[in-house]
């Protein structure tokens, strides 16, 4: 491997959650006098940490989200996700991969602890993500796109930033780890490749990463890196 440790985003990337939730939040911010379509969610809202959703709305109409907004939306999300949640298309290979070639990784959401583990728990990636595998914007003072998240995975798992690669899918997380100095895979399924062009580079298809992880570390022995293990 060219890296170290693999840092996946969650929504999106391992499980297929992102039209799920950004439809349940345009919705929910629509029934609260903030007009908002799926299409805006997306823009504004997908890899964020929920302090954006209030943010943008307070700075945008200056007025405040109910008290129990994150509460509400996701005892929504996640009655949602008992319903409708499956793992993205090839995520299992990857990990799968991974684990079988002892190449360590693990997930970096904005998404809360709660928020990942029942997404797991749905999908059955939980067998994949035991505690010291899991780290949420809520371990850490800012969300993506500050580099803060990152920065603390890489620390609790014991691996330099330059030795990290992370798997993300937003335009917030891909800034997030270029500014933790990490090379970042733009995952383009829902994201047009213009938005992720901060990328080192990106993939279409789930099934392509470890394909592309391998290509990398090849490229990198001929290119006589006396790094890689």
């Amino acid at each position: 491997m060219r890296y170290d440790l693999v840092i996946f985003d969650n929504d999106g990337v391992l499980v297929d959650s992102e039209p799920i939730s950004n439809r349940l939040l345009a919705a929910y911010l629509t029934e609260l006098g903030h007009p908002t379509s799926y299409e805006d969610s997306l823009r504004d809202y997908m890899g964020a940490a929920m302090h954006r959703v209030h943010d943008l709305v307070e700075e945008r109409t200056g007025r405040r989200l109910p008290a129990d907004f994150d509460d509400v939306f996701h005892a929504r999300v996640f009655a949602a996700f008992e319903r409708e949640l499956k793992p993205v298309d090839g995520a299992v290979g990857v990990l799968e991969k991974l684990a079988g070639g002892g190449v360590p990784y693990c997930v970096a959401s904005s998404g809360s602890h709660e928020r990942i583990r029942v997404g797991h728990r749905v999908t059955g990636l939980d067998r994949w993500f035991d505690d010291g595998r899991i780290f949420s914007s809520e371990d850490v003072g800012r969300g993506k796109p500050a580099p803060d998240l990152f920065l603390y995975a890489a620390e609790r798992m014991g691996v330099a930033p330059e030795r990290c690669v992370v798997v993300e899918d937003s335009p917030l997380g891909v800034e997030a780890a270029v500014a933790a100095g990490m090379d970042v895979y733009g995952f383009t399924a829902m994201t047009p490749v213009a938005r992720l062009s901060g990328a080192t580079q990106v993939f279409a298809g789930m099934g392509e990463l470890a394909g592309l992880l391998a290509a990398d570390a090849a490229s990198d022995k001929l290119e006589g890196n006396s790094s890689l293990a």
